[in-house]
């Protein structure tokens, strides 16, 4: 039987891959995406629905770095919520490098994700892109 968690390793596995096609096919058609408070995509939070995602955070981010990767560390399944701890990593166009903790919570219902808050040291962002 799927769990959510691994309902959620699947998104992480699509976005390495690049298939944002099967990511955003494990949202819901009015997922409540936020962005951290601070962080240069929060404006504008929150996205709903995935074309929002797609639009406001995904096509943003691959612009802005395009070399860019997602390691995840560590599943907390609570069932309908999951928590993932990682790290981003990246080079921006200008070549200064991202190194970044992250945690990630996924609320999910029938196998779909209904809303996902992410956590990151906005910080370091806001430097890099300075």
């Amino acid at each position: 039987m799927r769990t959510q968690a691994d309902v959620v390793r699947r998104i992480y596995d699509g976005f390495a891959r690049g298939d944002v096609a099967a990511v955003l096919g494990a949202f819901d058609a009015e997922i409540e995406w936020r962005e951290a408070e601070g962080f240069h995509y929060a404006e504008g939070n929150p996205y709903i629905g995935p074309d929002a995602v797609a639009s406001g955070v995904f096509q943003r981010l691959m612009s802005d770095l395009p070399l860019f990767e997602v390691f995840t560390e560590r599943f907390i399944d609570g069932g309908n919520t999951v928590v993932v701890e990682g790290r981003y990593s990246g080079k921006t166009k200008r070549g200064r490098l991202i190194d970044a903790p992250f945690a990630h919570v996924w609320e999910l219902r029938d196998a779909k994700v209904v809303r996902f808050q992410q956590y990151t040291d906005t910080r370091h962002w806001t430097e890099v892109f300075a």
